[in-house]
């Protein structure tokens, strides 16, 4: 037996002794972070890992869908080219959000956010913010229409409760108030 087969022999053996491998938290043992990197910024920016312990219960759609006013929010940090950029380098993440005319084009649009990979999506908005698949979808009447303005933000945020103050609630004012929106379809990055 050669030194790397005893070797590789010894891990197996003194891996049957332990048993079967315990489940632990993805973002702990995944490949894409640091092993404690919770526990990091859990210790460097106390209450920035969001935590509910209530929640507001899914509302029933009233009507079908093809006779609904659809509008959709989305983490991607999207925007029109001629809007002001969302702020990508502030340490705790930026607290506004932007309305999408629902009539944008691809061409319309771009994505401005550094703490995801977005080279696809640079190609093909849709698959990232998929405006002109429901776009289709009501051309087709699947769905009844859509409102006048979509909302993105940019989903990196460090004070849950400031977020939850600032973008959440200004999206479901204008998303109530304004849109009149029947359903919305959440699009997280």
């Amino acid at each position: 037996m050669t030194e790397a087969n005893k070797r590789i022999g010894n891990r197996s053996s003194s891996l049957e002794a332990k048993g079967p491998p315990q489940l632990s938290d993805p973002r702990e043992t995944g490949s894409q972070l640091r092993p404690g990197l919770w526990k990091t910024i859990n210790e460097r920016y106390p209450g920035s890992m969001i935590a509910k312990e209530s929640f507001v219960k899914l509302a029933p759609l009233k009507q079908p869908l093809a006779r609904s006013r659809i509008t959709m929010i989305s983490s991607c940090g999207v925007h029109l080219k001629r809007d002001k950029p969302l702020d990508v380098c502030h340490p705790f993440g930026d607290f506004n959000f932007r309305r999408v005319p629902s009539s944008a084009r691809q061409d319309d649009l771009i994505i401005h956010q550094l703490k995801y990979p977005h080279d696809d999506a640079d190609l093909d908005i849709n698959v990232i913010f998929p405006i002109e698949r429901l776009q289709e979808m009501v051309s087709e009447k699947h769905i009844g229409g859509l409102t006048e303005n979509f909302f993105s933000f940019i989903g990196y945020n460090m004070d849950p409760a400031k977020f939850e103050r600032t973008v959440a609630r200004g999206i479901a004012d204008a998303v109530a108030d304004h849109e009149k929106a029947d359903a919305a379809l959440l699009v997280p990055a």
